[in-house]
């Protein structure tokens, strides 16, 4: 949050809890990050804290299952932290906008190009035909 915005949010008492909930949220995003695997924290964000329960919405339903197996060993670092954390509760938001994983771009090989430069020839003018030789054409 930018200083300008602290700044406004501190001064108004009518915000002020916001900006102390924003606060506590990014502290415990931070801890959260810091004690799960990177492959699981890049997919997880902090929903909230109620009653000692840490919301947590994740991509997808095998970062969620795996969550939950952590989710005792998770809480335990946390609280080492000093975070008043009890449990952890998972939910999964598939309309969350989660950095998706890269992939790199495969590569045909040598024997893979021949083989399918071979085939294209071998086919009459046809969509798959020029699907073919476009896909060559890019490697």
């Amino acid at each position: 949050m930018s200083q300008h915005l602290k700044t406004l949010f501190g001064r108004n008492q009518e915000l002020r809890p916001l900006l102390d909930k924003v606060q506590v949220l990014t502290v415990l995003q931070r801890h959260f990050v810091s004690v799960t695997p990177p492959y699981l924290a890049e997919s997880s964000r902090i929903l909230g804290l109620r009653q000692g329960e840490l919301s947590v919405a994740v991509a997808n339903a095998t970062i969620a299952a795996k969550l939950r197996q952590l989710a005792p060993e998770l809480t335990t670092l946390l609280q080492k932290r000093g975070c008043e954390v009890s449990g952890i509760r998972v939910k999964v938001q598939v309309s969350h906008d989660y950095p998706q994983p890269r992939s790199a771009p495969h590569k045909l090989s040598k024997t893979a190009q021949s083989a399918l430069l071979d085939f294209s020839l071998a086919l009459d003018d046809s969509p798959l035909k020029r699907a073919l030789e476009k896909l060559l054409q890019e490697k």
